[in-house]
């Protein structure tokens, strides 16, 4: 297996939010005996990391993936040490060019979306990569099947992919600075022709989105939010705002493989992933801004916290980050796009 190149991060966005007010369910268990919790990515390589989805072979147990023009690369990283326990090398699809989500579809099998398009439109299709979870965690080399992926509408930006739990279909939210679509698929995906994917439903700015394991919650979340929507029969329903964790670019999400927590995780080198509870089938409690809390390891890079200090000061300062870290994206954004 060819090695793989380490190199650094390229850049980072900040973002801020208040974080997941959830109540709290029975926890993903390690095989530790210990829930899955905030960790950082220890691994120098992973200095992008864009996707994240909860394996469902290995307890506690993440796969993610670099941003851009990586290569054709997922890791495994176990949340009890932060380490890559296991990097994956896809083959037979090409050379990625910006792969920006992923999920695990209820055959088993891990999707790769190689869906990003930072000019909005300069690519004529997109690929979705497919191959089934390693049973062993190590080091190896498979063979994935590659679908062409085309919008009805035409092409677009998209950063989350997500495989439904129940009925396989794959959706993807597209990323626009006037607000996004979610495209549906075809009820199967097919190789030798377009899959053509059709909108269905109208969404905020998103860079990555999750199912809940009963196929009855959707989370999109953005740099600075994050929502939940009812979802029954392939369509939105209502919708709930959420607050995401404090990150310096909010990149991922994934529900753990029970559906007790919320995972977010962040790019940047030693990026983090900070769990947050949710009750049972992934929806919030009332409002989601008055009861959970993070699961507080204190992942040094969450800043998990809920803004507030013990004389309630924290407001205004959370505000003014707030601000700032607005004005610093914009600038990001304009400068990714110029550099396409």
């Amino acid at each position: 297996m060819r090695p793989y190149p380490s190199r650094p991060a390229r850049r980072a966005v900040p973002a801020a939010a208040l974080l997941l007010l959830l109540g709290a369910a029975c926890p993903a268990v390690a095989a530790d005996g210990e829930p899955d919790r905030d960790f950082t990515i220890e691994d120098p390589r992973i200095a992008e990391s864009s996707g994240l989805a909860a394996s469902r072979l290995h307890p506690g147990v993440y796969w993610t993936h670099n941003d851009s023009d990586d290569g054709p690369y997922v890791f495994a990283v176990d949340s009890r040490t932060g380490k890559t326990v296991a990097t994956i090398t896809m083959r037979g699809v090409g050379e990625p060019r910006d792969v920006e989500g992923m999920s695990i579809g209820p055959d088993g099998d891990i999707y790769v979306g190689d869906i990003g398009d930072n000019l909005d439109g300069s690519w004529s299709h997109v690929w979705i990569y497919r191959f089934p979870e390693p049973k062993a965690l190590r080091d190896a080399t498979v063979t994935a099947t590659q679908y062409d992926v085309k919008y009805a509408d035409g092409a677009r930006n998209a950063e989350a992919l997500m495989v439904h739990p129940k009925t396989g279909r794959v959706y993807i939210a597209s990323k626009n600075e006037d607000g996004g679509g979610l495209y549906e698929g075809p009820a199967r995906l097919t190789t030798g022709a377009p899959n053509t994917f059709r909108r269905v439903g109208e969404v905020p700015w998103v860079t990555d989105g999750a199912f809940s394991p009963d196929g009855g919650s959707l989370v999109l979340r953005s740099y600075f939010s994050a929502r939940v929507y009812d979802f029954e029969d392939g369509r939105l329903g209502e919708s709930r705002s959420l607050a995401a964790p404090f990150q310096r670019q909010a990149e991922s999400v994934t529900y753990t493989a029970d559906g007790s927590a919320l995972m977010f995780g962040s790019e940047g080198a030693g990026g983090g992933v900070v769990r947050v509870e949710v009750e049972e089938g992934g929806k919030p409690t009332g409002d989601g801004q008055e009861k959970g809390k993070p699961s507080g390891s204190g992942s040094p890079s969450s800043g998990a916290g809920d803004g507030q200090d013990g004389d309630g000061k924290g407001h205004a300062g959370l505000g003014a980050v707030i601000i700032v870290g607005a004005g610093a994206l914009w600038v990001a954004l304009r400068r990714k796009r110029g550099q396409g």
